[in-house]
This record gives C-alpha cells, structure tokens and sequence, in this order.
C-alpha cells in the first residue's frame, strides 16, 4: 500500500522561494500589516524617539502587528508572542524576520494605553469607512473580567477584624501555654508568636491603607482591582469593563476598564458615545443595573433617548396592594394619592435620601398624610403603624425615573434587543476566544491595554467576517494604487492644492497621515483628484 511521501529533509533544492510568496494575497496578515503602515504612530501617542548610542530598539509598528495578530489568534502571552515569533511562518512575514524577546513585547502593551485605545478606535472609524455603524441604536453594558488577584489577597475591614481577632486568639493561646512549657517548647512557642506578632502588622498596615485612601477594598497583587459579584452570589476579584455597542453589526464603539459596579457608569458612557458618533439622535439601551436617577439626568440633560431596565422595588408594606407603585402622583398639585383614596403632601423640605447607597449626594421630599391615624388599613400598608403613618420618599430625579419607566413600557419590544446586540462581543470574547481575564497586573491603565487589544481584534476580525477578504482586498488594491499616484505626482512636483494642508512639503512630511485618512474618508481622495 502507497502513502503519501513526505520531502527528503537533506535535499538541495534549485529553486527557491521568497518569503512574501509564502503568504496569500488575501491573507489576513496583509490587512494588519498594511493598516499598521498605514497609521501615524507618532499621532497616535507611540514612542518615536530613539537614541543613536547602543542598541536600536524595535519600531513600535512591528510591535503592534505582532499584538494585533497574536489576539485575532487568541495569542496574548508575551511568550507564547516571542516563540510564535521564531516558528509561525506568519509572523514571520509580518515581523520581517524580528524575534523581540517577551520583555520588550509585555513592556510595549504595558506602556502604551492610551495608544492602543487610538488604534481601536481606529478600527470603529474602518467600520465608519465600510459602513457598518448605524448609529442609530446602541446598547451599554459591562463583563467582569478577573484579574490577576486571589480572593485571599483582598482584604476589607471586616476581614482584617477576623484576621486580627483569630492572631489575638492565637498569641494568648501560646502565652498560657508557654507558662508550663520546658525551654526547647519555649523557644518554638515564641517563634509563633513572634510570627504570628508579624502577621498582625501586616494587617494593621493594610488597615492603615484602608483608612488613608478611603476605598473600601485593598488588592495588594493587583491594587485597582475589586471583588465584586460576578453572578448571582458568586464574587471574584475583577476590573469591571463598559461598553458600547452599535446595533447593526454589533461592533463595539468604545469601552471603559472601572473597577465600579454600574449605578454611575451610564452618563459618562452616553457622552463618550455622542463624541464618537457626532450626534445624539441615537437610542441608548441598558439593564437595570444603571438604572440610577442621578445618570438619568444627564442622559436628558444631553438629549439622548435612554431605555434603562425598570428594578423591581421593594415593598415595606405587609399587602402588596400597598405598594408605592400603586401610589399615584399629580405633579399639578404636587402629591400622592394612595390606594384608599387620601392624599399625601409635602412640607416643602429636602432631606438627604434615608436609603440607598447614594445618600450622602441624593436628595428627597417627604409626603405623609394625617388620614393615616384614623385609616383601617394602616397595618397592612406600612409597618409603622404605631408612628406616623406611612411616608412617600420623592428623589429629586423622580421624574426621570418615572418617565424612563414609561418609555420602556410603550418600547418592550425594542428594549428585548438589548441583550443581542451588547452580549455578541462578550460571548466571542470570552468564551469563544477564552479571553474570560486580565493578563495584566499593577493597576487600570495596563488592564487597559489588555482590554484594548481584545476589542481591536474582535472589530478586525468582525469586519472580515462581515466585508470578506476579497472586498477589504480590493479596497487596499485601491490604495496601493494610490499611494503610486502620489508618488509620481510629488516626484513631478505636480500637487497643487487650494488647501494648504495638502501641499507638496507637507505631503513629503505627513505622507503616513494622507494614506490614514484616505482609508477612512475614500470621497476625500476623489475630490482631491486621485
């Protein structure tokens, strides 16, 4: 029986290949490598100087495309980076043969945050180019991605509190003990308590951490991290991650690394989100977690259409016919109507929100009624029956909230699309991909970096999807053939434009920024003449 021979691994051959015919043309590393070349790195916010003493450093832009590709691959390790380096034909191509070592690689994602968060934001003005942004419907939402900080190296006071008391325990468990004990068991006990004596420090410096700072946690592997409840009554220590997406092909425009729960996360995306896509004629979907009065207000304060989950509230009366939903306000008269048909008012005062996690910076009226003492229902609708009768807190953003909830009645259907659209990149991202944590550690900044890659790599790799190779082929076919029109017309000294922006010299200075900007603006190339 014949098998298929492999070649003999000693054998000379005549006729040899390039590297760049090892590649196909409509390889998926020739759009990185292009778009790569194609940015202003300098603009961007990466490190162009270098210094003529010693040994020259790798250009950021090989850097990059390494990144780049290693993500779209669901490489991200700086060594697993540097041996696909020396081995993935690839990369290879990409890198022209470079083999940076894991340090440099980890330090340049480390570094360059800010930069990274350009490059992906580059990538949602490709999608803008291919128009494959509505910008009609977005939705917001968050993950929780774990960092690189066990539960046990988180610490908050009550935990410091145990710990201490358990040492205290301990320390006058060995102090009775060493009163009967012979020298030799003498000398171990003092070591555990001189042990145990350092353990307590430890907490006690961690404690004074607490105090000073003010934040209710301490990592001390990763220290911006958090512990926070992932599902349910599951709490892992993460960074918590916002983003918003765009409804028509799911593609994120933009993302945030917190270490915060969601109530105050809203207003500050629907600003980022009117920068981005110059408008605020957009609806906005979000769950029920930013569903926060305070963030409601600045969503109207911008104008922007906002469907935010209603919570189900808590009820503090015994009959749920009693209900504070089922009391009826008339913003006329300025009062609240209850089930029985008596009307609760107000004496005009603000107070400072009695629950709530938010009390100190939300304020409130009171509304209470003296029909409340002779009611025969009085027991079943509040349990402060023997005191004043039952009290109708008002926040001062109550009619955001209440026109919120009337806007998600009359749009359920449109509010149903929320989790499709905003959950796509989640599910490839973490669980298609295996990206479910921060690679990084020391702080928000480096989880950004990491974050930004993953969103660059999920637009790249939806825009092939979506576009196909063959048409994002065609397009940089366009390009190149651009970019050899330029050069014959600079080398005839032929550029005359009105705009002075697009003179020769400066085209000579900036040719990186024209081939930018004509990716993502191709009728302003066509105007120009091209």
């Amino acid at each position: 029986m014949k098998f298929i021979q492999g070649i003999n691994r000693q054998q000379v051959e005549i006729y040899t290949q390039c590297l760049d015919e090892t590649i196909e043309q409509n390889n998926e590393v020739r759009f990185i490598d292009l778009f790569v070349d194609g940015i202003h790195l300098k603009e961007f916010g990466f490190d162009m100087e270098y210094v003529d003493n010693g040994r020259p450093a790798y250009h950021p832009g090989d850097l990059l495309k390494l990144f780049i590709y290693g993500y779209m691959n669901k490489i991200r390790s700086s060594r697993d980076l540097e041996k696909e380096s020396k081995r993935n034909l690839e990369l290879i191509w990409l890198l022209k043969g470079l083999q940076p070592d894991h340090n440099t690689i980890s330090n340049f994602r480390r570094d360059n945050p800010k930069a990274i968060k350009n490059v992906f934001r580059s990538t949602v003005k490709i999608a803008k180019h291919f128009d494959l942004i509505g910008g009609k419907l977005i939705a917001g939402d968050s993950t929780k991605l774990r960092a690189q900080n066990s539960k046990k190296n988180n610490y908050n006071q009550d935990k410091i509190d145990r710990h201490v008391a358990y040492i205290d325990n301990k320390i006058e468990e060995y102090h009775n003990l060493l009163a009967t004990a012979d020298n030799d068991t003498a000398t171990k006990i003092e070591q555990e308590i001189k042990k145990q004596n350092q353990h307590k420090a430890e907490y006690k410096a961690i404690e004074k951490q607490i105090n000073e700072t003010g934040e209710a946690q301490v990592s001390t592997s990763d220290p911006e991290s958090r512990q926070m409840i992932v599902r349910n009554n599951i709490t892992e220590v993460a960074y918590n991650v916002q983003t918003t997406v765009d409804s028509k092909h799911c593609l994120p425009i933009d993302y945030k690394v917190t270490n915060n729960n969601d109530s105050k996360a809203m207003g500050t995306m629907l600003r980022r989100a009117k920068s981005i896509l110059h408008t605020n004629a957009f609806t906005a979907l979000y769950d029920k977690g930013y569903h926060t009065g305070s963030e409601m207000k600045i969503a109207h304060d911008l104008n922007i259409n906002v469907l935010v989950a209603v919570p189900s509230m808590a009820s503090n009366a015994l009959d749920l016919k009693y209900s504070i939903a089922n009391f009826i306000y008339d913003a006329k008269t300025d009062s609240y109507t209850c089930p029985e048909g008596n009307t609760l008012t107000t004496n005009g005062s603000w107070y400072k929100k009695s629950s709530g996690k938010y009390r100190s910076d939300v304020y409130a009226q009171h509304y209470k009624t003296g029909a409340c003492k002779q009611c025969i229902q009085r027991c079943q609708c509040t349990k402060n029956a023997r005191g004043r009768g039952r009290v109708i807190e008002r926040s001062e953003y109550a009619k955001y909230l209440e026109a919120n909830r009337i806007k998600v009645d009359y749009a359920k259907d449109l509010y149903k699309r929320r989790q499709s659209i905003v959950e796509h990149p989640y599910g490839t991202i973490k669980r298609q991909w295996g990206f479910s944590y921060i690679l990084t550690k020391k702080g928000k900044e480096r989880a950004s970096s990491d974050v930004g890659f993953m969103f660059i790599a999920y637009n790249f790799r939806r825009i092939i999807n979506i576009i196909g190779l063959d048409e994002l082929k065609k397009c940089l076919q366009e390009l190149m053939l651009l970019i050899l029109r330029i050069i014959n017309l600079v080398r005839l000294e032929k550029l005359h434009f009105n705009d002075s922006k697009f003179s020769s010299k400066n085209i000579r200075q900036n040719f990186e920024t024209l081939l930018y900007r004509f990716i993502f603006d191709k009728n302003l190339a066509i105007n120009k003449g091209f």
